[in-house]
C-alpha cells in the first residue's frame, strides 16, 4: 500500500513538473513571433525599395535614351 501511495505521488509530482510555468512561456513563444515578423517586415520593405530604385533607375535611362535619339 505504502508503494502505490509513493507511486501516485510521484506520478503527481512529474505531472505538476511537466505543467511548467505556460504563462512565461506563451509571452516568449509572443515575443519570438513579433521579431520574427518585423525581421520579414524588414525585408518586404528593402525589397519594395530595391524594386522602386531600379524602376526608377530604369525609367531615367528609358528617358535619356528617348531624349537623345529625339535631338
Amino acid at each position: 500500500m505504502k508503494k502505490l501511495v509513493l507511486m501516485a505521488v510521484a506520478i503527481a509530482a512529474v505531472s505538476f513538473a511537466s505543467c511548467g510555468n505556460k504563462a512565461a512561456d506563451a509571452a516568449k513563444a509572443t515575443a519570438d513571433s513579433i521579431r520574427i515578423a518585423d525581421s520579414i517586415a524588414a525585408v518586404e520593405a528593402a525589397a519594395a525599395e530595391a524594386a522602386a530604385q531600379a524602376t526608377d533607375t530604369t525609367a531615367v535611362a528609358d528617358s535619356a535614351a528617348t531624349e537623345t535619339v529625339a535631338e
